[in-house]
């Protein structure tokens, strides 16, 4: 059973996900916060598998409260995934860099949301390749984009780099096997591989990296 905490503002959007959720046998919805403290608090208390965290909320936004999750170690096992309102919003970026595992747009179809907390919960990330190649467009696009040096790739072969610029573009192993003409467990095991040398805690932060590092530019080659 995948525990679920619920954090947005709006009361309504609030009781649309609990009886969404509920309605699949294997998710249960442990707890519904209307900002980012509680759902700091209520992480804590219910020890959820899963926070559905928008990021727009008062007192605390998701994304500081995104932070102090993914930050405590009592709440090592808990995963973040984002909503917004918008497939490319201002903050996804950010809440990726604080550890999110992945995000949604509100207005995405019922059973694929049920199956994102699924993917989640199982420790994949969920990242829309249209989203990917935006905001890697977007963070690429700032005035003083904040790269990280390549060096920090350097522990990593010629095919774990490829496998890198393939996840940030929104891949999945299965997709990453075809692609390069391998069978899924080599292409989840160079995945796995490259997590490893760079201390990455899942696929969403090995995106971070690859925008930071360089690695992925704009244009129809991200994808």
């Amino acid at each position: 059973m995948v525990r679920v905490l619920i954090a947005d503002d709006q009361s309504l959007v609030r009781a649309g996900f609990t009886v969404l959720i509920g309605s699949d046998p294997e998710l249960e919805v442990v707890g519904e916060a209307a900002n980012g403290a509680e759902a700091v608090k209520m992480a804590r208390e219910t020890r959820a598998d899963v926070v559905l965290m928008d990021i727009r909320m008062p007192e605390m936004d998701g994304l500081e409260a995104t932070r102090r999750i993914v930050g405590d170690e009592d709440l090592a096992g808990v995963k973040v995934l984002v909503l917004t309102t918008f497939e490319v919003d201002d903050y996804v970026f950010e809440a990726l860099r604080a550890g999110a595992s992945g995000f949604l747009v509100k207005d995405t179809e019922p059973a694929d949301l049920l199956r994102a907390i699924k993917t989640v919960a199982a420790g994949e990330s969920l990242l829309s390749p249209g989203a990917t190649r935006a905001l890697v467009g977007r963070f690429l696009a700032q005035p003083e984009p904040k790269v990280a040096t390549p060096d920090r790739l350097t522990a990593l072969t010629d095919r774990e780099r490829e496998v890198l610029a393939l996840v940030a573009s929104g891949m999945s192993n299965d997709e990453i096997a075809e692609h390069l003409f391998v069978s899924p467990l080599t292409a989840k095991t160079h995945v796995s591989r490259a997590m490893v040398k760079l201390g990455a805690r899942d696929r969403a932060q090995l995106v971070v990296i690859a925008y930071e590092s360089g690695v992925v530019r704009p244009g129809p080659q991200a994808g």
